[in-house]
């Protein structure tokens, strides 16, 4: 059993953040008396939701004393602080490196926290999981000994798995053989494979924003330089226009979209906006990552819309997509579609890491595809409520929020009224049992500390709970200080 601080450190070449990177993320004007524990406050906050990688160098006390405008002192004082809490370690010679405590219970990834008892937690945008799942893994295991006479290993994913995933691409227009398919770790494990199939150091990359933040994650572990376009339920046309123009402007190499309801707006693209969007992207040889694993969950009737991909030669866009929105987060299957050499170096690189993926979530999965529209439909019915019931509390009880009601996904992406801090808002709404993720997390830096994403995948008796103590959280946290709290997982 581990009882010392958990490191991150290999015998590669360590990471490092610059001081000025570092400013950024923790952001000057949030600190307040005394300097040294707001400081090492925000940074804990950093490192406890993934923004600051763990076994990452910190800069030198000079040189983030110099980009935050305060004294060496107190960046001493509060690496120390650090230090003291398990959060940092210095190491003779090479300067002081982010770990976790070993009593944290933070996994330092965009995943949600173990459950606490007395919390409500609305960190994360996933619901409960429904009967199917049972009855697809009791399937599974009935079909299991076919499977025993071999090694167990399949790289690429099984075969019927695959065969399914690419029938249900060709019926949604997007003609697809089991060779452009790769079975990955959920939709996350696919948007991954795909951003590392195209992405290099330094290479540019436009992103949606707010954004996913693992995708952003991972973009950073690449080393990529972010371009962020701003998109929400109201940019229409007016997303693409500013992609092209980015894309253009930056000799970008990647977009990185979510074409369904994207996570944490909800805006969608319409079929002129696909089109459009992928004529600008082949112009200017720009590869699309197109994250749809949220496409299934159009909550007002629309009929549902082609892939990305449909619109585009072959190449041109990478697509991820997973069962675990519609179904359940815990059968973690998702996939790559992709062309065939693509799907091949994906397919090494993964192996690289885990050999191959568990073969009765696979069996399982079929039995779920089997029946996922049915599945996906009574989802539908399920959000749809609780979307409503979600907005219609917010507006009563909270009527100086903005609360623009998406058509479908999972969650609300809420617009707080002026002086309203997310970052306060959402600690002092955890002091009262209930955890949020901050706007920021969705944000490629400083940005949108004036949002909060409520989702709505919890009952509706759950969220009319979460309006009550949100509402007991804004009159608790008035006159507070934006001073980078503690933001944790989700």
């Amino acid at each position: 059993m581990t009882t010392g601080p958990i490191s991150v450190v290999g015998a590669s070449s360590p990471t490092a953040t610059s001081a000025e990177r570092l400013a950024e993320l923790i952001g000057a004007g949030t600190l307040h008396p005394p300097m040294y524990a707001s400081l090492a406050t925000g940074i804990q906050g950093l490192v406890s939701d993934g923004r600051l990688g763990v076994g990452v160098r910190l800069p030198a006390e000079r040189e983030l004393a110099a980009a935050l405008g305060v004294s060496r002192v107190t960046v001493s004082a509060a690496y120390g602080r650090l230090r003291e809490a398990g959060w940092a370690d210095a190491r003779q010679g090479s300067g002081t490196w982010t770990q976790l405590p070993a009593t944290s219970g933070v996994v330092a990834a965009w995943v949600p926290g173990g459950p606490r008892e007395g919390v409500l937690d609305l960190s994360y945008a996933a619901p409960p999981g429904p009967p199917e799942v049972t009855d697809a893994y009791a399937q599974a295991l009935t079909e299991l000994p076919r499977h025993l006479g071999g090694h167990g290993y399949t790289p690429l994913g099984l075969g019927e798995l695959r065969a399914r995933i690419a029938e249900r691409y060709t019926a949604r227009g997007l003609p697809t053989t089991p060779e452009q398919v790769l079975v990955t770790c959920g939709a996350g494990g696919a948007v991954s494979s795909a951003l590392r199939a195209v992405l290099g150091a330094g290479d540019r990359l436009v992103v949606e924003h707010p954004v996913w933040p693992n995708a952003l994650d991972v973009a950073r572990e690449l080393r990529a330089r972010l371009v962020p376009v701003p998109r929400d339920l109201a940019s229409g046309p007016g997303f693409v226009t500013a992609a092209h123009r980015a894309a253009r402007q930056t000799s970008a190499r990647a977009l990185y979209v979510v074409p369904d309801f994207s996570n944490p707006t909800g805006a969608t693209l319409t079929e002129g906006d696909r089109r459009s969007l992928m004529v600008s992207m082949q112009q200017q040889e720009v590869t699309v990552v197109a994250d749809e694993a949220l496409a299934d969950l159009a909550l007002d009737g629309q009929e549902p819309l082609a892939p990305l991909a449909a619109h585009g030669r072959p190449g041109a866009v990478l697509s991820a997509g997973s069962i675990s929105k519609a179904v359940w987060a815990g059968v973690r299957v998702g996939w790559l579609r992709a062309e065939p050499d693509v799907i091949a170096r994906a397919a090494a690189a993964a192996s690289r890491d885990h050999g191959s993926f568990s073969l009765v979530d696979q069996l399982a999965a079929c039995a779920l595809l089997d029946g996922y529209d049915g599945i996906a439909a009574r989802r539908r019915v399920q959000l749809r409520a609780q979307r409503d019931a979600l907005v219609t509390a917010l507006r009563e009880h909270l009527p100086g929020w903005e609360v623009p009601v998406p058509p479908g996904g999972q969650s609300l992406w809420c617009h707080l009224p002026p002086g309203v801090s997310s970052s306060v808002l959402v600690d002092t709404a955890e002091e009262l049992g209930l955890r949020l993720a901050t706007g920021s997390r969705f944000g490629a830096g400083h940005a949108f500390d004036d949002r909060l994403r409520l989702p709505f995948t919890a009952p509706v008796a759950d969220l009319e709970r979460a309006v009550e103590l949100l509402v007991e959280a804004t009159g608790a946290s008035a006159g507070r200080s934006p001073a980078a709290p503690r933001r944790h997982l989700v």
